[in-house]
């Protein structure tokens, strides 16, 4: 009976132990296998962020454009209103209603280009929040990287 229990015992002590080890083996392999995952998200984080930097130096070329467009436009249209004024001074007709037809024509280049500078305005401020979020998961997958090392580590020293 005594024999019959330490093989019992014994049997059980080993099958333990081999799960163990089995155990400890899947788990370099999983760690591998998120130290790799972790890495490739790093990378296409790294493109991500390099991509949303070179979007956002291009929209704020095109921003700064529209704002030197707009101010063209409201020197012109400042102009343009006072030779008006010199026309209808004068009385020359035909001269005012082609410095109206301007005017018309500035105020709404002029109200095209502030749109499209509040567009730009606001691409900018979306592209700035993306680059910071894309900044955020790369630090993630910087620290999922390290802890990620240190799992492996520690399951080669067998701690």
């Amino acid at each position: 009976m005594i024999r019959r229990n330490l093989t019992y015992v014994l049997s059980l002590a080993l099958l333990a132990l081999g799960t163990s080890l089995w155990a400890q083996d899947s788990d370099k392999q999983g760690d591998r296998k998120d130290l790799r995952h972790d890495r490739r998200d790093l990378a296409k984080d790294r493109k991500d962020i390099r991509g949303d930097k070179r979007d956002l130096n291009k929209d704020r070329a095109d921003r700064n454009k529209d704002r030197r467009d707009v101010n063209k436009d409201q020197r012109d249209l400042s102009k343009d209103r006072k030779e008006l004024h010199q026309e209808v001074k004068e009385g020359d007709k035909a001269g005012a209603a082609k410095a109206r037809a301007d005017i018309r024509h500035d105020k709404k280049d002029l109200n095209h280009d502030k749109r499209d500078l509040r567009a730009d305005n606001r691409d900018i401020n979306k592209d700035k929040k993306d680059l910071h979020a894309d900044r955020q998961d790369r630090n993630k997958d910087k620290k999922d990287i390290r802890h990620d090392k240190r799992d492996i580590r520690r399951d080669n020293h067998g701690k």
